[in-house]
């Protein structure tokens, strides 16, 4: 009879989540017993850098990724980061080490008392199986729950249950699949393309789910075959669509009103694969203006259900993205140049302007790199000089919380091989994932960091403008050195002192990570 643990390795090894990120305790250490050739353990430092690198290996391969915690406390480190996976709708499987039955009940150390319930509301389900052969049916659960969801899942298992055996019935488990087929009914389908070729002024938005799904091609497309303009739904996490296209107006504002206000004129606002919407800042007013009908298109029905106004379809927007590009006769509108990119600004004193930084990435990096970015206070000045063109381009934390960055950057670079991937980090953001580094040195893991040093929680600053409080303490953070601390990761580091030895460094060969650190003067995210 084999064991739960040989069968659950099997059922893993079969659904490809055989790359393991992890911090293992004494409870994990049963699961990871008699690891199959084919597995691959990614040891973090910390288990927000763990569940970060899985984030960003999954966003990149587009597949589920299997991350291991240690009991509620590795569980607990984790749940920042746990916020972005979640607003990304990142599938990750994540499997705790509880204390073996007997010793839960009394809440012997290390035992997660209600562990299902730890995790939520986060996680899209979470369980505990009632007994020791229940477990290679709820591990198959957790990941299937996962696919469906596009969401993390939770599983808890005591440890003692992995050498129990797993019972007749359990190899059945071993070739169950589970999918779903999500294309709007032809009435469904009929109606929406007869309201989109209606418009008179049709709008686009596009979420983060459009590049996630491999739809950012297809997007151009209807974009182009409507004529009219596009956004990127506020908060986005991916690009979904050009940034110099000429039919982008940029990411929306995260307000109700400003919101309501790129709409005016508007008689029609299609959202493919995006919330309505993920506002930020609190600012109220009419959701859409006089006259303006919105249509939302998701395959999350959680997203569907809470929208407060317009038309929703559960679908996957990518057979609605089909279906219009085959229904609607205007031809496509030429596309026309892309804008062109204005000079960075320079900067006072011995800063770096962070436009200049971008503008080195732009001209010296290959044009299908792809960069995670954690530097909230230069968002605009980001899209003021980045051109990207291609999928999979652009990541970003999903929920806003910090400490997605560096250990995301690891993930993406891990799950794309032979593709440039630079990590853009503030030195306020940097800290909260360091460790990551460590891992990146390990793996050696090709992946170039640009840390932008100023000193301070810049975003933070900013929004103590806008909120009346422009004394509050703890926004400084002088005294940093990260090529220091790099070099104390094993990763090689260098400093440089302006947008030209910014530009000669980029252009050196490297081999696995490094790190490069620019001074740079303080601007706000918008």
């Amino acid at each position: 009879m084999p064991s739960v643990r040989r069968v659950s390795h099997e059922f893993l090894e079969r659904q490809g989540l055989t790359t393991v990120f992890g911090n293992p305790g004494s409870n994990e250490l049963p699961f990871l017993a008699d690891l199959p050739d084919g597995f691959r353990y990614v040891l973090g430092l910390h288990e927000g850098a763990v569940l970060g690198m899985a984030d960003g290996y999954a966003q990149a391969t587009g597949r589920p990724a299997l991350v291991n915690l240690h009991a509620a406390s590795g569980s607990g480190n984790a749940m920042g980061a746990l916020t972005n996976a979640v607003a990304s709708r990142t599938p990750l499987v994540i499997v705790a080490g509880q204390q073996v039955r007997p010793a839960i009940g009394p809440e012997a150390n290390l035992a997660s008392v209600d562990a299902p319930s730890l995790m939520k509301p986060l996680v899209g389900w979470a369980g505990e199986p009632a007994c020791a052969e229940d477990v290679p049916r709820a591990l198959a659960q957790a990941v299937f729950e996962a696919r469906l969801q596009r969401r993390p899942t939770y599983l808890s298992v005591p440890y003692d249950d992995w050498e129990a055996e797993a019972g007749d019935n359990s190899l059945a488990v071993l070739d169950r699949e589970v999918g779903r087929g999500a294309a709007p009914g032809a009435e469904q389908g009929r109606r929406l393309a007869e309201r989109v070729a209606a418009a008179r002024r049709p709008a686009l938005v596009l979420g983060g789910d459009i590049d996630a799904d491999g739809l950012f091609d297809d997007a151009v497309r209807l974009a182009e075959r409507l004529g009219g303009p596009v956004w990127a739904a506020p908060s986005q996490f991916r690009l979904p669509f050009p940034n110099r296209h000429p039919l982008f107006r940029g990411v929306l504002p995260a307000g109700i009103a400003p919101v309501s206000e790129a709409f005016e004129g508007h008689d029609l606002v299609l959202v493919l694969g995006a919330p309505v919407f993920r506002y930020h800042e609190y600012l109220p007013g009419r959701y859409l203006p006089e006259g303006t009908r919105l249509i939302q298109v998701t395959e999350d029905a959680a997203a569907a259900a809470r929208a407060p106004m317009g038309e929703a379809l559960v679908a996957d927007p990518g057979a609605v993205v089909d279906l219009l590009l085959k229904t609607l006769d205007a031809p496509a509108s030429p596309a026309g140049d892309f804008r062109p990119v204005p000079g960075p600004p320079t900067a006072e004193g011995a800063e770096t302007h962070p436009e200049e930084v971008f503008a080195a990435l732009r001209d010296e990096l290959p044009d299908d790199t792809a960069y995670v970015v954690e530097s909230t206070s230069t968002s605009a000045a980001w899209w003021r000089q980045m051109d990207l063109r291609r999928p999979g381009s652009y990541y970003f934390p999903a929920a806003g919380g910090l400490g997605f960055g560096l250990p995301g950057a690891v993930g993406v670079a891990m799950g794309s091989p032979g593709r440039p991937v630079v990590g853009v980090i503030g030195d306020g953001s940097a800290n909260y994932g360091i460790t990551a580094l460590w891992t990146a040195a390990q793996h050696r893991v090709p992946l170039t960091i640009v840390l932008l040093r100023n000193g301070t929680y810049g975003a933070l600053r900013w929004f103590g403008g806008l909120l009346g409080v422009p004394d509050a303490p703890g926004l400084d953070i002088p005294g940093l050195d990260f090529t220091r601390i790099a070099e104390g990761y094993g990763v090689p580091a260098r400093q440089a002192g302006d947008a030209g030895e910014l530009r000669a460094l980029l252009a050196e060969p490297a081999d696995g990570p490094r790190l490069i650190q620019v001074d740079t003067a303080l601007t706000t995210p918008s």
